[in-house]
């Protein structure tokens, strides 16, 4: 295999999707048209590259051992996409069309979520939730079904010994630790969580838990009670301010493109499109206001800016691959800041009480559901899993976890490809490391110091060179942990 090439089609094919993507997303093309794209590309994704890779990757340490073990999960990834596509284009196009009714009045499938976010009645969300559940089951999962049973076998026959396997070596984690770290999680913060959850059920009308229905999670989430503080015209405004305090002029910066012009098909939600890192990179608005939005664009943007920063003289291993965790981790921090206490005060000029306990109640259902999330998926995806048993045992781990009863039907459908869920988790540990820090060096308003962005600018630079693990040593000097963030959840 010639490595220079394919690298170079790599980084060629992510900038097409990405700005396929881009354009159907942001509302400038109605057909979202990837077959083209994936035919000119065709040789990444052939099981005899992911074999080649697979023994380049062996022959190989420090930056370059890591370069090959990113482009293995790459191919790997694009092969059980390949596999999977007539699964994955059939349940995309139903969940466009299949629409669930309720009490005379129908609602698309993929809205229900926003539906029962928007809806005061209780016994709408649920019927919501039961329509929903049964074509779920149904419809989708079948689908959901063929397309993990193809993944998993062909995995073992790449040498593998199942799934779980081949991305706990790519991803150059050990899962079983990782696992360990999790139940410690669950078990330090169950004292506490509902005592921290049950006062924001209540102040929301809704019932504690062990009553609570997971039909009325999407309307706690929501909150409508805190959108008076967070003003749609503020949206924007509010995101420029803030980065302009770390030295950062977000209108100025020449790779960083602001797409706020409303479209008719334009995502509702904002999203970051990194075309060419770090060259070109989008941060995608529809300014609508409230809480989630403002935590939605701040995500985002802490996504932008890490992209923005990156090194351009990195190898497009490190400035597209690697581990997504530290990504996550930067948009974390900012997301995190919708609902900081300094932040609150200084930029939003409002009470942060209320924010502030309901977005910490909001983030322990979250770890929570995560940590069990991690065991359901490794048992999902271990070697000689029982995939008729696993419906009940997902709803029964998450409904431990989370106090709330836990639909089965969703046992396939919730399930991120390639063990993402590791990204998420090591993500929220590593945004508390990264916040604890810079309070610790800037102050409480870190926010407002040129010397704190300098600080973020470059670890930017680094992109995705690193892991979280081996990162957060170069920077810290510490092992990647959850302590900070148990303690700012559950404090004993």
């Amino acid at each position: 295999m010639d490595l220079a090439e394919y690298r170079s089609d790599a980084e060629q094919f992510l900038e097409e999707i990405d700005r396929e993507y881009y354009l159907h997303l942001s509302g400038q093309k109605a057909e979202l048209e990837l077959e083209p794209i994936y035919e000119r590309h065709s040789g990444l994704f052939e099981r005899q590259a992911v074999e080649e890779l697979r023994e380049l990757a062996g022959g190989a340490d420090g930056d370059e051992g890591r370069r090959r073990r990113y482009l293995l999960q790459f191919a790997l990834d694009g092969l059980l996409g390949e596999a999977t596509r007539a699964e994955a284009e059939e349940s995309a196009r139903l969940e466009a069309t299949l629409e669930v009714s309720v009490n005379g009045s129908t609602v698309p499938y993929r809205q229900v979520p926003v539906e029962q976010a928007n809806e005061s009645d209780a016994s709408r969300r649920e019927a919501l939730e039961v329509a929903s559940k049964s074509l779920l089951a149904e419809r989708l999962n079948p689908i959901h079904r063929e397309a993990l049973e193809r993944s998993h076998a062909l995995c073992r026959e790449l040498g593998w010994q199942g799934y779980a396997d081949a991305y706990e070596a790519l991803r150059g984690l050990d899962f079983g630790a990782l696992g360990e770290q999790t139940a410690a999680v669950l078990g330090r913060t169950e004292a506490r969580y509902a005592a921290t959850v049950d006062p924001e059920l209540q102040r929301a009308e809704l019932p504690v838990l062990g009553e609570l229905r997971r039909s009325d999670i999407p309307r706690f989430f929501r909150a409508p009670e805190l959108d008076a503080g967070f003003p749609a015209e503020e949206l924007v405004p509010s995101l420029t301010r803030t980065v302009a305090g770390m030295g950062i002029d977000l209108e100025r910066q020449a790779n960083v493109h602001l797409d706020t012009e409303p479209r008719p098909t334009k995502s509702p939600r904002a999203f970051c499109s990194p075309l060419k890192v770090p060259d070109e990179v989008y941060l995608v608005i529809a300014p609508v206001g409230g809480r989630e939005d403002y935590a939605a664009l701040f995500h985002e943007g802490g996504h932008t800016e890490h992209y923005a920063h990156v090194d351009s003289g990195l190898p497009f291993e490190f400035r597209y691959l690697g581990d997504n965790a530290v990504t996550e981790s930067f948009a974390f921090l900012f997301d995190h800041l919708t609902e900081d206490e300094a932040w609150l005060r200084e930029m939003a000029g409002i009470d942060p009480a209320p924010v502030i306990s309901h977005a910490r109640a909001v983030q322990l259902i979250m770890l929570r559901r995560y940590c069990s999330k991690l065991t359901y998926e490794r048992e999902l995806h271990g070697a000689g899993a029982d995939l008729d048993a696993m419906a009940e045992r997902y709803a029964a781990l998450l409904s431990e976890a989370t106090r709330v009863s836990w639909p089965s039907e969703n046992f396939l459908f919730d399930v991120d490809p390639g063990f993402y869920v590791v990204c998420y988790l090591r993500a929220w540990a590593l945004e508390a490391m990264w916040r604890q820090s810079l309070r610790e060096r800037f102050g409480e308003l870190w926010f407002q110091q040129p010397e704190a962005g300098a600080w973020l600018r470059e670890l930017w630079s680094e992109g995705q060179r690193l892991p979280a693990e081996e990162l957060v040593s170069e920077a810290l000097g510490k092992e990647l942990t959850f302590e900070p963030l148990i303690a700012e959840l559950a404090p004993d």
